[in-house]
């Protein structure tokens, strides 16, 4: 996946679980979600283009158009008051193609840390499919701190790493990634049901 891109997809994903928690309005974060989303558009589009007819280019590129298309579909859907059904369901797509690129990343390019990566995607965007697809609001809080804490240690920080030459891909720094993406689940769902009770809106707000 493209660096760049991914160092602001830490950012659009830290805001939209802030937007679930309640601590950012949704039309508030729609700016920086089209602003994402386009780059996740534009970027695929042109190492595409540059490719030319490289199958594995087009592949690694082909992820980011998952992304861009979620932002730019939470950008409109704030914007416009939609109902967020429609995201809901998109995530359920985006969900199992991240499942796939998992196993690309595991078995065919060889990065265990970046198989790790995709499958802590795919729970996030299931979560998102229950919240919005299919109206789970007792799992919203769960969802926006377990969007929170994914965040940096997915994109953020190995974005930042591989742009600095620091990346490492293996067998043991897979095991750590994995435990740690464990643990802030396990953090989130204690922060998420803990203070349920408290505070459950009576609609998510379209984010991802």
């Amino acid at each position: 996946m493209n660096n760049v891109g991914l160092l602001y997809v830490g950012a659009v994903l830290l805001v939209n679980g802030l937007m679930l928690l309640g601590r950012v309005p949704a039309r508030s974060a729609a700016a920086l979600n089209l602003f994402v989303g386009g780059l996740q558009c534009v970027t695929p589009t042109v190492l595409i283009i540059q490719a030319h007819g490289d199958s594995e280019a087009i592949l690694g590129a082909s992820g980011l158009f998952l992304f861009g298309f979620t932002y730019l579909y939470v950008g409109v859907a704030n914007l416009a008051r939609l109902e967020p059904e429609g995201i809901g369901w998109f995530s359920l797509f985006v969900a199992g193609a991240a499942i796939v690129y998992a196993g690309l990343a595991f078995w065919r390019q060889h990065d265990p840390v970046f198989g790790v990566i995709w499958l802590s995607w795919a729970l996030l965007w299931a979560l998102f499919f229950l919240v919005l697809g299919l109206g789970r609001e007792e799992l919203t809080r769960f969802t926006g701190w377990t969007t929170v804490l994914l965040s940096q240690p997915t994109c953020t920080l190995p974005a930042f790493l591989a742009l600095t030459g620091g990346y490492r891909s293996t067998a043991t720094t897979a095991l750590i990634a994995a435990a740690v993406a464990v643990l802030l689940v396990v953090l989130a769902a204690v922060l998420g049901f803990r203070g349920q009770a408290r505070s459950v809106p009576n609609r998510a707000p379209a984010a991802a």
